[in-house]
């Protein structure tokens, strides 16, 4: 019985591209820097972009990365915390206008670009939110993630987020935090995730664009099956009714967060069998290395 593929379009991806742990998993074990980005572009279809809230790249640079990467993967960086963070998104204009002629750079490979607004903006500020997306260039894509408890009241200033972003056409990132904080910090990047990631409530919402999803795992895929499995629902549902999805996987380490997107990917084809199966990881398609004995062996 033939199997109609969902309307809507699942792009999966990790928070980096530039890890060198992943060489002969993902990437090849002679992989050089220049070959990561097109050896995670086969496998996935978008990437978070978090260098850029550190600071900007040279126009060279942001040139060379749309030419490594095919035609249809998608760049999700973040804004410049000196917009987000330190001018809380009032007085930035400079900044903002210098992210977003690097981002120009990139008109058919620009995701939705990332606006994570730190645990200090609460619903006192969601007027500068409201001029600062009402400024931007018409048809950006945009995520905007909130940290603040008073944006997750369930209630009168939740419901005025979502609004605003409907309003805009932004699309709600929602950062699930959840599964790292059950695990014990038995290793130090664990430690440092819960020291430096915030704890919020679990939301699958997507008021309107297409709905972003960021989840942090453990740095055993196997312990963070049942809180993944939890997206399954939500992510179908949105593919089904022709919506674009973005959903990124994060690891402690980083280093099992590839494998942590192919889990789910084969997660979600029990439910949706007709989704394109995940190309594979170019390290693992290499041959295996073959030792030649010695003479006396």
């Amino acid at each position: 019985m033939h199997t109609m593929r969902p309307p809507g379009a699942l792009r999966l991806g990790c928070p980096v591209w530039a890890f060198e742990g992943w060489r002969g998993s993902l990437y090849t074990r002679a992989a050089r820097r220049e070959d990561f980005l097109p050896q995670y572009a086969r496998v996935f279809g978008t990437v978070e972009g978090n260098a850029t809230f550190y600071g900007l790249p040279s126009e060279a640079t942001v040139r060379r990365w749309a030419a490594e990467a095919p035609p249809g993967f998608r760049f999700c960086f973040k804004f410049p915390r000196a917009v987000t963070h330190e001018r809380q998104l009032v007085g930035a204009q400079r900044e903002t206008d210098a992210f977003l002629r690097l981002m120009a750079l990139l008109p058919e490979r620009l995701g939705p670009l990332l606006l994570q607004l730190g645990p200090g903006f609460g619903p006192r500020h969601l007027d500068d939110l409201d001029r600062f997306l009402g400024a931007l260039p018409r048809g950006l894509p945009c995520a905007v993630e909130v940290r603040h408890a008073g944006l997750y009241d369930d209630g009168p200033a939740e419901a005025a987020f979502d609004a605003l972003l409907a309003a805009h056409g932004a699309a709600r990132c929602n950062f699930d935090t959840a599964d790292v904080f059950s695990a014990e910090a038995s290793d130090a990047s664990t430690a440092q995730a819960q020291s430096r990631k915030p704890r919020l409530p679990w939301r699958a919402a997507a008021p309107t664009g297409p709905a972003f999803v960021r989840f942090v795992g453990r740095n055993r895929i196997e312990a963070s099956e049942s809180a993944l499995a939890r997206w399954v629902g939500p992510v179908g549902e949105w593919l089904a009714s022709g919506r674009e999805v973005y959903f990124f996987t994060h690891t402690p380490d980083d280093a099992a967060a590839p494998h942590l997107a192919r889990r789910f990917h084969s997660m979600l084809r029990a439910p949706l069998p007709a989704l394109p199966p995940l190309a594979p990881f170019p390290g693992e398609a290499e041959p295996p290395v073959t030792v030649q004995g010695g003479l006396f062996d």
